[in-house]
């Protein structure tokens, strides 16, 4: 049985990608900071979907902690099938206001651990020629919003990158990068943003995002932006004038940190 590794695994999106890869009956090693929340999750998934978990206690923005995740990955007698790069959180305060190590530790985790953990998978992926790795970026990644913006853009150019060049060498191993919208997740209420205002329309759920992402990086596409609305304002961010997307992009940040 294939066995995949999912980062921020105890909610939101990353909850969703373990219920949605242990039904497909892959076992699964669960890695999140909170070890109560991690053999919860573990325990429930063997009894509902009767397979094997392992849980790894790790802040990725530690970096001996983001090591320990570095060498399951890694291991020749445990191979990771497919990995999911999840793990994040969001600022509230703007850059001018902001802690330095705050944001220190957002790149860590948003940019730096990702890449990481990419890069001691994919030479066992490589080797077999086969492996999914999916990147969780967000549709920030085409605006001006912060440092989370900026974060994610690595993340999204890193997979885009990636997919481009294992495809040119036919290798079988895909990799894609999931951008979402606003999605019903922890995510907002942990970085203290007020999103009272946001429409109902605009709000996604975990779980469809999650199973579009999968489709799509089983059907060897590199992005997916689920949701007709964000599939219409991405197009808009890409490739309207910089201009007026950076303007909105600040404005959205600044709503959220009011209140």
């Amino acid at each position: 049985m294939s066995t995949a590794l999912v980062t921020g695994a105890t909610a939101g999106i990353g909850e969703s990608f373990t219920r949605l890869l242990a039904a497909k009956g892959y076992d699964l090693v669960l890695v999140a900071r909170d070890k109560k929340r991690l053999q919860e999750r573990a325990a429930f998934l063997m009894k509902k979907y009767k397979i094997s978990t392992e849980v790894l206690v790790a802040d990725l923005s530690i970096p001996a902690q983001l090591a320990k995740v570095e060498k399951r990955l890694s291991n020749p007698k445990a191979p990771i099938e497919v990995l999911i790069n999840n793990a994040g959180f969001g600022l509230k305060d703007s850059f001018l206001d902001s802690d330095v190590d705050a944001e220190s530790n957002l790149l860590d985790v948003l940019v730096a651990a990702p890449m990481r953990l990419t890069h001691s998978v994919l030479p066992q992926m490589r080797a077999r020629n086969s492996g999914v790795v999916i990147n969780v970026s967000s549709v920030a990644s085409w605006i001006a919003g912060g440092t989370y913006s900026a974060a994610k853009a690595y993340l999204t150019v890193f997979s885009e990158s990636l997919h481009t060049e294992l495809r040119k060498s036919e290798s079988k191993v895909r990799i894609h990068v999931l951008c979402p919208g606003f999605t019903h997740t922890e995510f907002h209420a942990r970085g203290k943003m007020k999103m009272t205002g946001l429409p109902n329309f605009l709000w996604l759920e975990a779980d469809d995002v999650v199973s579009e992402a999968w489709n799509r990086a089983i059907a060897g596409k590199v992005i997916s932006v689920p949701g007709w609305q964000y599939k219409t304002l991405s197009t808009i961010a890409r490739f309207g004038p910089r201009p007026l997307v950076r303007k909105a992009g600040i404005n959205v940040r600044a709503r959220q940190r009011r209140g």
